[in-house]
C-alpha cells in the first residue's frame, strides 16, 4: 500500500483505488446507514482512515478488508466538515457546522478539547509546527487556535462576513491562503510569533474563480497552489518568492463541480473529486489528465492521497 488514494461520495460509499490502473480495489459500502461522506484524512503513518459522515466521525483501517469501523467518534451535533491528523497521528482535529471545533484522543476516543467557534465551522488545518490549528467559517472568520492555552490568539475578517469555504497552510509555515464563496483568494505571510512584524502580515489577493470556491490547497513544496470551483474546473498558480499568484494552469474536464483535491507528496500529481462522479489524477506539468476513477454512483465530493513515507 503504497500509495493509498480514497474517494467519499453522497452515494454513502468510500472506495480506494490503485491510483495507476484506476482500479477500485476496495469498497466500504456503508450498506443501509445514512449520511453522505464529508472529508476524509489518512493518517501520517498509513494506518487510519479518518471519514467524517453526517456528524460523526468514523475511523477504519486501512489495511483491513472489513467495512465495519474501528471507532466512531460522535459528539458534534451537525456536519462534520473538516477532519485532519495532527502529526503524531495520536490526535484528530474535527470542525463542524455546529459551530465547534473538537480535538479527539484517538487512543481513548474521547473529546480531548472543544473550542467555541460561534459559527459554522468550513475548514481547520494544523500547523506545521503541531501547536495551532487554523479555522475559517461561514461568519467571514479565519482564527488561529493555540492548543497549548485553550483559546482563540488571532482573528482575521478579509471580506466582511462573505463565508470562507477553505484555508490551507504551507508545509514551512510560511503562508496561509484562504477561499471564499465569492471565489477570491487571500494570502498572508506568517511571521515569527517573536518577531515586532504582524503574526498573518497580509500580502494579496486575487479572484480565483467568478463563480463559488470549493477548495483551496498548496502544494507540498510551497510552489503551486490549487484551487476548486463551481466552474468544473481546478486552476494552478504558480508562487514567486515574494508572494506574487499567477494562474499557470487550468485543469479541464470535470463535467461538473469540483470539490476537492490532493496533491501528491513531491507536488508532481493532484487528485481530485467532482459532482460528475468521478475523480481525475492530473499530471501538474501537462495539465492533463492521467487516470480517471469511475464507480461512484452520485457526487464524488471529497478525496484523500497518501504516497508520502509512512
Amino acid at each position: 500500500m503504497s500509495v493509498i488514494l480514497v474517494t467519499g461520495s453522497y452515494d454513502h460509499e468510500i472506495r480506494f483505488w490503485e491510483a495507476w490502473s484506476g482500479i477500485c480495489s476496495r469498497t466500504i459500502a456503508r450498506s443501509g446507514e445514512s449520511g453522505q461522506v464529508n472529508r476524509l484524512a489518512i493518517s501520517p503513518d498509513k494506518r487510519l482512515l479518518a471519514a467524517a459522515i453526517h456528524k460523526k466521525v468514523y475511523i477504519y483501517e486501512i489495511t483491513s478488508t472489513s467495512s465495519t469501523p474501528l471507532t466512531c467518534l460522535d459528539a458534534h451535533t451537525n456536519n462534520v466538515t473538516s477532519v485532519s491528523f495532527h502529526s503524531e497521528g495520536k490526535w484528530l482535529v474535527t470542525g463542524s457546522e455546529d459551530g465547534t471545533i473538537r480535538i479527539w484522543d484517538l487512543r481513548s476516543t474521547q473529546v480531548h478539547r472543544t473550542y467555541d467557534n460561534g459559527a459554522p465551522v468550513n475548514d481547520v488545518c494544523v500547523h506545521p509546527n503541531q501547536g495551532e490549528l487554523i479555522s475559517c467559517d461561514q461568519a467571514g472568520c479565519i482564527k488561529q487556535w493555540d492548543l497549548s492555552e485553550n483559546l482563540c490568539s488571532h482573528e482575521l475578517t478579509p471580506a466582511g462576513d462573505v463565508p470562507i469555504r477553505s484555508v490551507s497552510l504551507a508545509s514551512d509555515g510560511s503562508c496561509l491562503v484562504a477561499g471564499n464563496n465569492k471565489g477570491k483568494c487571500y494570502v498572508w505571510k506568517i511571521n515569527e510569533e517573536k518577531s515586532d512584524l504582524p503574526r498573518y502580515q497580509a500580502v494579496t489577493k486575487f479572484s480565483a474563480h467568478k463563480k463559488y470556491l470549493t477548495r483551496v490547497l498548496l502544494s507540498p513544496d510551497v510552489k503551486y497552489l490549487a484551487t476548486c470551483s463551481a466552474d468544473t474546473t481546478v486552476k494552478i498558480w504558480s508562487i514567486s518568492q515574494n508572494y506574487e499568484f499567477r494562474q499557470e494552469k487550468v485543469l479541464q474536464g470535470h463535467q461538473r463541480w469540483v470539490w476537492d483535491c490532493a496533491f501528491s507528496a513531491d507536488s508532481a500529481y493532484l487528485v481530485t473529486a467532482s459532482s460528475d462522479h468521478t475523480a481525475r489524477l492530473w499530471e501538474m506539468a501537462s495539465g492533463e489528465t492521467v487516470r480517471q476513477y469511475n464507480g461512484h454512483h452520485k457526487a464524488a465530493v471529497c478525496c484523500a492521497l497518501h504516497d508520502g513515507a509512512g
